[in-house]
């Protein structure tokens, strides 16, 4: 087991400071022509794809980082950048991790790198769970799954919606109900392949934040997809099946089902990013509040400023201590016996939004203003407590860890 530490290695400096200066010099000079634009940015995901970043092999050697910290170290640097754009290039990294949580080696092997593509001809994946009428509420997922023994395939019928790169994607990963008396434990994941008949975009949703990130519906209607796509195989969800059924007769614990799977893996990489958010909001606060003048003084002279700054500064560390622990119980293997993970994730969204909200704050007529960045990054860091498990469900969750009880 790793020894837990908070200063990074040489290799990891090395990193971070290569993944910063590409969010310097390529992700934050775009910014603000994709956020007007409301697309994903081609371009920057392609010259991310030519420098090694957007690759199936960067996300893996940091994803094995044996500190735990080679991801949220990314992200954090990635999404400093620039919320939207960062998301459009890690955003396939949500379907890939479901695939890497449920799937087979047959299967890692042969759909993650169609996820991603090559440097001339990039791709992206989907992640596909949310339903208009199940969102935080996993147990209300209509989209069903039903197995036709004769041709081993699947047939796909349903809407997702709120999906990363839906409908765009070479690769979609939907999650689906096979069993509807098991609730959420009756889900499973599957993969449709690439212009798989049935599938199809439905509206493209209109953001208030992270708006180069491409976000729409996804339609399935008849949806049929070859056994093998199947994430785990046939055998291994009839076991699983059998088990949730047995210890519902039996009134025991619950499995976890395949979506929560998979948000469980990435909700310390999601306070990551929100730390990055924060932090590009709380750095041009401070070298605003040093150069802008009032009353013939910098207005980092005054105590309303400064001690602002002060909160700010506190508040991301903490936030980012917070990320890099679960991150690293994860990679160890420790349970999170008080939740740590939603603690992580809910610690930096909350921190994200108020760093924000004071960076507009501390710039004044400025800050509201497209003209100066905070302004994004206020509107992007509103995303944090929202996608991946509101900040209520993270709090739930955290409250029946630590009681024991089935709090609602």
């Amino acid at each position: 087991m790793t020894e837990f530490a908070l200063d990074l290695n040489d290799d990891q400096k090395q990193v971070r400071d290569w993944l910063h200066g590409f969010a310097r010099d390529v992700i934050r000079p775009a910014a603000a022509e994709w956020d007007e634009r409301e697309e994903t940015p081609w371009p920057v995901i392609q010259e991310a794809a030519k420098v090694g970043i957007y690759s199936l092999d960067f996300y893996a050697q940091q994803f094995f980082d044996p500190t735990g910290l080679g991801i949220p170290m990314a992200m954090e640097e990635l999404f400093w950048g620039d919320a939207g754009i960062a998301l459009s290039i890690v955003g396939t990294g949500l379907a890939a991790v479901g695939v890497l949580a449920n799937g087979t080696e047959e299967q890692i092997g042969t759909w993650i790198p169609q996820m991603y593509g090559d440097v001339d001809d990039v791709k992206v994946a989907a992640f596909c769970s949310s339903e208009p009428d199940a969102g935080s509420d996993v147990g209300a997922m209509r989209t069903r799954a039903v197995y036709d023994e004769g041709k081993d395939e699947w047939v796909l019928n349903g809407t997702k919606t709120w999906a990363t790169n839906g409908g765009i994607a070479n690769v979609h990963v939907v999650v689906a109900v096979v069993d509807p008396d098991l609730g959420s434990k009756g889900h499973a994941s599957f993969i449709v392949p690439p212009n798989t008949t049935g599938l199809s975009q439905g509206q493209k949703f209109k953001k208030h934040g992270i708006r180069a990130s491409h976000t729409a519906e996804v339609v399935l209607e008849n949806v049929r997809v070859p056994g093998s796509c199947l994430l785990g195989g046939k055998e291994k969800l009839d076991e699983r099946l059998a088990r949730a059924r047995e210890r519902a007769r039996a009134g025991g614990e619950r499995l976890k089902n395949a979506a929560m799977a998979t948000f469980e893996a990435s909700r310390p990489a999601v306070g990551a990013m929100a730390v990055g958010t924060a932090r590009a909001a709380y750095d041009y606060a401070l070298e605003y509040a040093k150069e802008r003048t009032q009353f013939g003084r910098p207005i980092i002279d005054n105590q309303g400023v400064a001690f602002q700054l002060a909160d700010m500064r506190t508040q991301i560390d903490a936030a980012r201590l917070l990320v890099w622990r679960a991150s690293w119980m994860a990679v160890s293997g420790k349970p999170f016996t008080a939740a740590e993970g939603s603690m992580s994730k809910l610690f930096a969204s909350e921190v994200a939004k108020k760093v924000t909200a004071q960076a507009v704050q501390i710039l004044g007529g400025n800050g509201f203003t497209r003209e100066y960045p905070v302004e994004r990054m206020h509107r992007d860091a509103a995303i944090y407590t929202i996608f991946e498990g509101t900040s209520e469900i993270q709090r739930l969750v955290i409250a029946r860890t630590l009681s024991g009880l089935p709090i609602r």
